[in-house]
């Protein structure tokens, strides 16, 4: 019996030891980060840009992470790093040709484009500047599109629930929603006194209508079977908005918050171009004056890495408010 126990103990304690793997994925994405550090420190330039050897050395490094990741990341414990695997890659080839064909070999010619190090020599040197347009921009993005949403938030529960508010303001909705926002630049210009008030009227004006009309539709098709069986126990209407109907439409609120938030940075570009004293708008309008173009796809990476950290944070607060219909939708 003592033999029999001993080997069961034995058996179950191999099987919660995980055996020793190579993460695959982890070296060679450390093959491609590495080949772009060797291209970029070995092979001469046809035109010399700042912070060459910088960026060979970053990448360097992260060609050694991801070497020692390989090694030391266990794949059936590390799903997230793994799933990820195949894009540290990808942009590690990215970087490689996007080096050879500018800074190596002169297809793409300067000024028009610039290589990588390009881009890093312009967040070295002229970091103070980025700093402070990244914060006027988040200032007038911040007010116009959480003032936007707010509107076009409790319009959309207006529409959707009184027909006598739709009656009045669907139309309206319907009339100006087709209508980009950047065409009501000359009017919004001359109606507020400033340049930022316009601006930030821009950017409310391109976040809040998808959210108002999305609210409305999803208000609107709530089943009322939930609203009569509220009424018969004794809910007034101020419950049902806030308990059944608001609740109910958060799917396609959440729709038209994605659909805002890509629509107030497009707005939020144009409308920093024309008047404003900084600002990444203001920044890319700048540098292209002056055919700094490596300073304008800075300029643009950041908003793009802003753009998408709003909506992967999108994400994430929809996922926890609407946990509860997992299993349900």
């Amino acid at each position: 019996m003592s033999d029999i126990s001993e080997r069961g103990q034995g058996h179950y304690a191999s099987a919660d030891v995980v055996p020793f793997q190579i993460w695959r994925g982890g070296l060679w994405a450390a093959l491609s980060w590495g080949s772009a550090s060797a291209v970029t420190w070995f092979l001469p330039d046809v035109i010399q840009w700042g912070a060459t050897g910088g960026f060979a050395i970053l990448t360097g490094v992260i060609a050694l992470v991801f070497l020692a990741l390989a090694f030391l990341v266990t794949p059936a414990r590390n799903p997230g790093l793994v799933h990820y695997g195949p894009w540290f890659i990808v942009l590690g080839l990215w970087l490689l040709i996007w080096e050879v064909v500018t800074a190596k070999l002169g297809w793409l010619p300067k000024p028009f484009f610039s290589p990588p190090q390009g881009l890093l020599h312009v967040y070295l040197s002229d970091w103070d500047r980025l700093l402070l347009c990244i914060a006027y921009t988040g200032r007038l993005w911040g007010l116009g599109f959480f003032f936007g949403i707010s509107v076009g938030f409790l319009a959309g529960i207006g529409l959707g629930w009184s027909k006598r508010f739709a009656y009045w303001g669907m139309p309206f909705l319907k009339l100006i929603g087709p209508v980009p926002a950047s065409a009501w630049i000359p009017c919004a210009f001359f109606v507020f006194p400033t340049t930022f008030q316009a601006s930030v009227f821009l950017v409310a004006l391109a976040s809040g209508i998808p959210v108002a009309i999305l609210t409305a539709s999803g208000i609107s098709q709530v089943s009322r079977s939930y609203y009569d069986v509220a009424r018969t126990l004794g809910a007034g209407n101020r419950w049902q908005v806030t308990k059944i109907a608001i609740p109910a439409a958060l799917p396609n609120v959440f729709v038209g918050l994605f659909m805002g938030l890509y629509y107030s940075f497009a707005v939020l570009v144009v409308a920093e171009m024309l008047g404003a004293k900084f600002g990444l708008g203001w920044y890319l309008q700048f540098n292209t004056a002056y055919s700094a173009y490596a300073n304008v796809y800075a300029g643009l990476l950041i908003m793009a890495l802003l753009c998408a950290g709003l909506v992967r944070l999108l994400f994430v607060i929809r996922d926890r408010l609407l946990g509860w219909q997992k299993g349900i939708v």
